[in-house]
């Protein structure tokens, strides 16, 4: 894992010691707060058009909301994985490999010549 993962892992923890909260910092609290963040995150875009949502950064405010859930969202993955012992970017790489044998690039057709079966 990176050193600034792990440097962000331990201000967490450091934090959370400090106000004497590793006590509810189990897995499953922390998969709980995890969903209960990325649901936040997800209530920003909730009503917003494909365009709109593509837009979002561009309004501060949103843009605003949208930085603090994402650093929440992230803050709880990174302690359930310590919490765990799980390396996040290990387990990424991983789940990108299994995912490039299980979904093989689609080769792409030239614009003048039909994809093999479509003739």
């Amino acid at each position: 894992m990176s050193e600034d993962l792990h440097a962000l892992q331990r201000r967490l923890a450091e934090f959370a010691a400090a106000r004497d909260w590793q006590q509810y910092h189990t897995p499953k609290n922390l998969a709980a707060a995890l969903s209960v963040e990325a649901a936040e995150l997800v209530e920003i875009f909730q009503w917003l058009t494909p365009e709109e949502s593509a837009k979002v950064m561009s309004d501060p405010r949103a843009a605003g909301r949208v930085e603090d859930e994402v650093a929440d969202v992230l803050a709880y993955l990174l302690q359930f994985c310590e919490a765990l012992g799980i390396d996040a970017l290990a387990a990424l790489a991983a789940k990108i490999e299994r995912n490039e044998s299980r979904f093989p690039a689609v080769r792409r057709a030239r614009p003048d010549r039909p994809r093999e079966g479509e003739e």
